[in-house]
């Protein structure tokens, strides 16, 4: 039986960054700790598969605490690639064979790629059928997400016409608000809500940290960052190049969050700002940033169970090194270096990846044919 939320835990905001199937690391990271039981996850904030997993564990939480939240991921994710088999984009044998988890030489995400930057989703697709929905839908009870008194939950969406961040707090998520955080606009029509057309949160935030500073009085802030920010050489494909595009887009946001977060901290510890009355955030990150710099970017469509089992087992070692390495440190520093992630070619060597990491990466290692592709 799982602790998680025990009176003498220490509290954590936790924020989830979106990616597709790689948030099946996310997945990872949240079960170990509430396997762990030490942290008590105060409010989440998720964009895209964030969201997803923020909506999947207060459902699970309402129904059974950390053990019910543990088992609502764990369906949440089998659902996933349950529908995922019947999916026209497979890998091919080849990459099967190399270990290969790309999905660039299947002949269904060729037509799908090709598709998307041709035609508009209003016109290719013009019944907008959407699987994930009905798949949200089926498996998440919102009644229980908006009950859940425990996690305060915020999802974020980009309002289309403002270009604005909106994010949705405890009482307004529902599907069509998770649908919005996850709507890449190539692929899928707007979201609306209440008339306004919405699309993916990560344009605005992936995710967005400022909900906490008004949410509760905790001031450590747990990311769980799936997109790496720094990715070195020039991109030279049309691939390659609208994928890095996609990267740095989606890590903007985060980046000037990051910036006003230092700025606030710069000047309280020079004594500019009296401490009581602003928050000095401590920031913490668990990462697996190796992995996912060798990982093609069309993985992040590949839903096949096995890709799913190896994310969530390296998120699970991600988040017991971070434990090992960081967990005397909440309530009381950070360990997280804000400035240095800004400028993460220019910041002196941190310490890389743990123990665990370092081992899993050794024994289960993505084809050096198949690195960097995307």
């Amino acid at each position: 039986m799982t602790t998680n939320g025990a009176a003498d835990s220490k509290p954590i905001n936790v924020a989830l960054q979106g990616g597709g199937s790689h948030g099946a690391f996310t997945w990872g990271v949240l079960d170990r700790l509430l396997e762990d039981g030490r942290l008590r996850i105060a409010a989440i904030s998720g964009t895209s598969a964030g969201a997803m997993n923020a909506v999947a564990f207060a459902d699970g939480w309402v129904r059974g605490g950390a053990d019910g939240a543990r088992a609502k991921l764990a369906a949440f994710w089998r659902a996933v690639a349950r529908n995922g088999r019947f999916s026209p984009i497979q890998r091919t044998p080849w990459d099967m064979l190399l270990g290969n988890w790309s999905i660039e030489g299947s002949p269904g995400y060729v037509w799908y790629d090709t598709l998307s930057r041709v035609l508009s989703p209003y016109f290719a697709n013009p019944l907008n059928i959407n699987p994930l929905r009905d798949l949200v839908e089926a498996e998440i009870d919102f009644r229980n997400v908006r009950s859940c008194e425990a996690i305060k939950l915020f999802i974020s969406a980009t309002n289309v016409e403002t270009g604005r961040i909106r994010v949705f707090g405890p009482d307004e998520i529902t599907l069509d608000v998770v649908m919005a955080s996850a709507c890449l606009p190539m692929l899928f029509r707007a979201v609306e809500i209440d008339g306004t057309p919405y699309w993916d949160g990560g344009y605005g935030g992936n995710p967005a940290i400022f909900p906490f500073f008004e949410a509760n009085a905790v001031e450590d802030v747990l990311l769980v960052q799936i997109n790496p920010v720094l990715r070195e050489g020039t991109p030279r494909t049309a691939n390659e190049i609208q994928n890095r595009i996609d990267e740095i887009t989606f890590n903007a946001a985060l980046l000037r969050e990051f910036r006003a977060i230092d700025f606030v901290k710069r000047l309280i510890a020079d004594g500019r700002l009296p401490k009581g009355e602003y928050r000095d955030i401590r920031m913490h990150r668990i990462d697996a940033d190796e992995a996912f710099r060798d990982l093609s970017a069309s993985s992040k469509i590949n839903a096949e169970w096995a890709f799913l089992e190896y994310l969530r087992d390296l998120g699970r070692d991600a988040a017991s090194d971070w434990l090992e390495r960081h967990y005397d440190a909440v309530g009381h520093q950070p360990t997280m270096d804000v400035a240095a992630a800004m400028a993460p070619r220019h910041a002196a060597p941190g310490q890389g990846p743990g123990q665990r990491v370092r081992a899993f990466l050794a024994s289960r290692p993505v084809p050096k044919a198949a690195r960097r592709k995307g």
